[in-house]
């Protein structure tokens, strides 16, 4: 692979990783879907961040289970779910520009149609 290419990837991996993070405490910004485009950049970049990634304490199971089972642990779908009525439903709630606002509902909506799709983990 390219240097140059690399270095972007790598780039790219740390950026999602950190507004991953930030999703943590931001209702309207998705945290899974970023993690797992994360784990897919240093995939293509670094042997090293990929594992660092995937032993993360907070995030590595998050993405194992994902990249093993294509599924979501049940208490992580209602964690999710009930995350994003609440803070994404508060948030578009109190925004009062429309265009805004429906933006924000849309995200909320994408977010809930991501999250409802993935199955439950059997070993639930």
């Amino acid at each position: 692979m390219n240097e140059k290419v690399r270095i972007l990837y790598l780039a790219a991996g740390f950026i999602l990783v950190a507004l991953a993070t930030l999703g943590i405490f931001l209702p309207l910004l998705p945290t899974t879907p970023l993690l797992l485009l994360a784990a897919w950049c240093f995939a293509n970049s670094s042997e090293k961040y990929h594992r660092w990634l995937l032993e993360h304490r907070i995030f590595g199971s998050i993405i194992r289970n994902w990249q093993e089972n294509r599924c979501m642990p049940r208490k992580a779908k209602i964690i999710s779910v009930s995350m994003i009525l609440l803070f994404g439903g508060f948030s578009v709630y109190r925004i009062e520009n429309l265009y805004i606002k429906t933006v924000g509902a849309l995200l909320c909506l994408t977010g809930l149609f991501f999250v409802l799709r993935i199955p439950v983990c059997k070993t639930d």
